[in-house]
């Protein structure tokens, strides 16, 4: 009969998955990189309790909306997101703008977002109007967002006129794919089908607009994150999408709004006023220690 040598035996995958992180951990702590704690549903917990912060359009007060400085600005404040819309030049470069007509933000300028390359769109001045302090500010691009964003905050993308095919590449290069939520209003099942198609770990947030719509959007989507606004919300609204296993981000009817948002469940606030509503968190946490 022959001898057979030992095998050594074979640590526990739990030992090696625990060894693996406390790697991880490690080159993260070397490199002086944050290690953000998760929520179940894929996203960064919240910095301010426990409701996100949205930064609607940036922190604008005084500073000209949908621009780096108001991301900036709401990043410095300490938002969780900052919101985006997203538009398209005639070119195909994804830029940040909530308004399709020019002459919405820019005086004397003509026609709509799609109707100029980018390397004409750069030369229009945001900033101007908001006094000499902003004179010179552009619309970004999305890529220029992203890189300011990356690892400092999250990512709210308004779908107005931009092909995901476009965005994409860009959320994988900036390594965003758990910082951005993905809006758009729930009717256009194709879109997020898409979306889940191209980018499974992406995160969804359909808006279902009519209340007859949250139904067939939790059952058919099933999206991590559902959106609504104030005049749509109820605390029953809430414990259905939580039931789902979906966070819930509601946009503010103004500050008087935010106890009853609050109360009711919701999971993330956006708001015009990104400064107060820390304040009013950050005391209402305080009230709870």
């Amino acid at each position: 009969m022959g001898t057979h040598s030992k095998r050594p035996k074979k640590k526990p995958r739990r030992l090696r998955r625990l060894a693996l992180w406390t790697i991880l951990l490690s080159v993260f702590s070397v490199s002086g990189c944050a290690v953000p704690e998760w929520h179940p549903r894929g996203l960064p917990l919240p910095r301010h309790g426990n409701v996100y912060v949205i930064a609607h359009r940036g922190a604008h007060k005084g500073i000209p909306e949908n621009t780096l400085p108001a991301y900036q600005k709401a990043i410095e404040l300490g938002a969780d997101f900052v919101e985006v819309d997203v538009r398209l030049t005639a070119d195909g470069v994804p830029v940040s703008l909530h308004d399709a007509e020019l002459s919405k933000v820019v005086p004397g300028a003509e026609g709509k977002v799609g109707d100029y390359l980018w390397d004409e769109l750069r030369q229009f001045d945001l900033g101007a109007r908001y006094g000499e302090a902003w004179r010179g500010t552009r619309i970004p691009k999305i890529s220029e967002v992203l890189k300011l964003c990356q690892g400092r905050c999250g990512v709210y993308f308004d779908l107005k006129e931009a092909p995901i095919e476009k965005l994409l590449p860009l959320v994988r290069r900036y390594h965003m794919m758990h910082r951005v939520v993905w809006y758009s209003p729930a009717f256009r099942f194709g879109m997020f089908r898409r979306l889940h198609r191209l980018c499974p770990e992406c995160e969804a947030m359909p808006d279902p607009i009519w209340g007859w719509m949250l139904g067939p959007t939790l059952r058919l989507l099933q999206p991590p994150v559902v959106a609504t606004v104030y005049s749509r919300f109820s605390r029953k609204f809430a414990e259905r999408c939580h039931r789902a296993g979906a966070l819930v981000f509601v946009d503010d009817g103004g500050p008087s709004t935010w106890p009853d948002l609050v109360r009711w469940g919701a999971d993330g606030i956006q708001t015009d006023d990104p400064e107060g509503l820390i304040a009013f968190l950050e005391r209402r946490e305080a009230r709870f220690q």
